[in-house]
């Protein structure tokens, strides 16, 4: 599909029945919804953001432009209003969206997002460290050298062996193929640009937010899960479901109890039977 600017991107519908736009985390990587089963009675929207995976390696790498792309896939498959489901990055996304465009959006998937703030971060990398024990040191090695394309593999599996509470490796492998090179500068500006929001002014923006918004959080995420409580908090109507012990990519180590989860969600939402 080309966006409104000449953007290619890539996209893909999956299944039969009510559709579920998926935004991906990152910023600057791929969809890697591919294994994610729904259920027989939902259709998969994927896509690769702008800059990275199948689709054209070009800017601007701006949240307004992120979040034009996204209604952008959503107008492109004959959407009116669509259930949104984003992961990690793709749920901050996939909740500027419903903020720009809460008419076109009648649910939200909230899935290990890490909420409105800025503050998470030291947290995190302790955890990071104490997950990837003595691994540690070739992820270190690995990010302070010019890396060719096995070695960006090398540390990107390495830190995504992290993300998991057991046989991380095996997941980590499946989250790289098919591989694709990671789009730093997307990863800098949009990261960047996201650091100048406030959290403040996103709560104040959240609570008149009239979509239905599950949030759902693996208990052992190395991302801790205080952070999204603001958002918790802001949000009119709101369902949260913590899954003990998993990680930060919960489809693919709990994925009967995350499809169970999104199930009763999405069915249970108002006029939907």
């Amino acid at each position: 599909m080309i966006t409104d600017d000449g953007c290619e991107l890539w996209t893909s519908a999956t299944g039969r029945g009510e559709p579920i736009l998926c935004c991906h985390g990152g910023p600057g990587l791929w969809d890697m919804f591919g294994t994610l089963d729904p259920g027989p009675g939902f259709r998969l929207i994927r896509w690769d953001q702008r800059g990275a995976g199948r689709s054209e390696a070009r800017g601007p790498y701006t949240l307004e432009r992120m979040v034009a792309d996204v209604d952008a896939v959503r107008e492109w498959h004959g959407l009116d209003r669509v259930p949104v489901l984003g992961h990690s990055w793709g749920a901050h996304l996939g909740l500027l969206y419903a903020l720009a465009h809460p008419e076109r959006v009648s649910a939200l998937v909230y899935v290990s997002g890490v909420g409105l703030g800025h503050d998470w971060h030291p947290e995190f990398e302790r955890n990071f460290e104490r997950a990837l024990g003595e691994r540690y040191s070739r992820w270190a090695e690995l990010r302070e050298k010019d890396r060719d394309e096995a070695e960006e593999r090398e540390l990107a599996v390495l830190q995504w062996t992290a993300d998991f509470v057991a046989e991380g490796a095996r997941h980590a492998e499946a989250m790289a193929t098919p591989w694709f090179p990671i789009n730093y500068e997307a990863n800098a500006a949009l990261s960047e640009e996201m650091r100048t929001v406030s959290e403040s002014a996103l709560v104040s923006a959240c609570r008149s937010l009239p979509v239905p918004t599950l949030i759902v959080d693996g208990m052992a995420d190395n991302r801790p899960r205080w952070a999204v409580d603001s958002l918790e908090r802001a949000l009119p109507s709101v369902t949260r479901v913590r899954l003990p012990g998993v990680g930060h990519v919960p489809w693919l180590e709990a994925p009967d109890e995350f499809r169970a989860a999104v199930v009763a969600f999405l069915d249970g939402r108002p006029g939907v039977s």
